[in-house]
């Protein structure tokens, strides 16, 4: 189905992004799945294409593109040509929007000008050991005292962990009555600012997931991103985005899952004729052909929504779990149509579907999803 949300643009962005991917990233799979993390060296030569940060404004280096088209079309072509890593999205998506959204003018001349260069690696903290989905039950806590405040506390499942310069990180602000929540940046060699092991993961190998432990860590005034007592907000107004990125990746890897399988299937034979010709088959592949169609025209319909400022929270969760279940089930399948070999190291979507089976956890889990579109109803 022809889609209609892009512009030349668009398109020539698309083109310039697929070339450098394939020409800088591709090659280097194998090295960065082994090592278990992206070189810094390509973070800093896809900076200096643009494709890092290019929602900031001018100033500060970047393009002031805040049209999320230009992120969808960036996160699909990491999933087409198989790049391996996190960065892109984290950055431009997750991460990015606290030092535009939130952060003072001050702040911004001060973090936004290396975020953009690719010199500074940003990640966000908020997932506890007891925690989860549940960013209530945050138990990390900042102590109000002269000049800034005192942080405690441990945190895991940080993406990017282990490089980031900056850190986000979610804490309760201790005595406040609401039990709110405050946003403090912690700077890489801060006293009290320990990383843990790297966390070795099922899948997503090239990503470099960490532990973070925060030992009366000193943050000042000016390293508190907003207003203390008000970071759920901020988090909740930031996690649509989130889940829409989510969803653009998983829609790009379900589409890329069915054209494979197709492809296997008509030319892998079995007791004489293509595996694709078998009717258990053929029927399986025309209906995941047709829910990747009908999720890729929502998830579409999601992007323009998040432009115009109406993407709502439950919205972006739903399409958050469907498409994360759909790209698993594709995947599954095309795993299965590839019998024994689907198995092995050696075939793309064998490393494809364990690392997106995270899809389904982080960002919230789809079980929570649920219950915020189930909420949205009324029910």
């Amino acid at each position: 189905m022809q889609r209609t949300i892009f512009e030349p643009e668009h398109e020539q962005f698309r083109q310039s992004v697929r070339a450098f991917l394939q020409r800088e990233a591709v090659p280097h799979t194998r090295e960065w799945e082994q090592r278990g993390l992206v070189d810094r060296a390509f973070w800093s030569k896809a900076a200096a294409q643009g494709y890092v940060g290019f929602a900031a404004p001018e100033e500060f280096g970047g393009a002031g593109l805040r049209d999320f088209r230009f992120n969808a079309v960036l996160n699909e072509e990491v999933v087409g040509t198989g790049t391996v890593g996190d960065g892109f999205s984290l950055t431009n998506d997750i991460v990015l929007p606290y030092f535009l959204d939130v952060a003072s003018a001050t702040q911004q001349r001060r973090w936004l000008p290396g975020i953009v260069s690719g010199e500074t690696a940003i990640a966000i903290s908020m997932s506890e050991p007891g925690t989860g989905s549940d960013l209530r039950a945050i138990s990390s806590t900042a102590t109000r005292e002269h000049g800034g405040w005192r942080l405690n506390g441990a945190k895991t499942f940080v993406t990017r962990g282990i490089q980031a310069d900056l850190v986000i990180v979610a804490a309760k602000i201790a005595g406040d009555a609401r039990e709110g929540l405050g946003l403090f940046v912690i700077a890489d060699g801060q006293e009290g600012f320990e990383r843990g092991r790297k966390l070795e993961k099922i899948g997503r190998k090239a990503q470099d997931t960490a532990e973070l432990f925060f030992r009366d860590v000193f943050v000042p005034d000016a390293d508190v991103l907003g207003e203390p007592g008000d970071g759920l907000r901020y988090l909740m107004g930031n996690l649509a985005q989130e889940r829409l990125s989510m969803a653009v990746v998983a829609v790009a890897n379900a589409e890329w899952a069915v054209r494979t399988a197709v492809e296997y299937a008509s030319e892998r034979n079995a007791f004489g004729q293509p595996i694709g010709s078998f009717q258990a088959n053929r029927f399986r592949l025309a209906e995941l052909a047709t829910r990747v169609d009908m999720a890729r025209v929502y998830v579409d319909r999601c992007i323009e929504s998040q432009n115009a400022g109406e993407l709502s929270g439950a919205q972006a969760a739903g399409a958050k779990f469907a498409t994360t279940e759909l790209e698993f089930e594709a995947l599954d399948a095309c795993l299965q149509m590839h019998g024994g070999y689907g198995y092995m190291e050696e075939y793309e979507v064998a490393r494809r579907w364990r690392d997106c089976r995270v899809q389904r956890i982080y960002g919230g889990t789809n079980e929570i999803m649920r219950e915020i579109v189930g909420r949205s109803l009324g029910l």
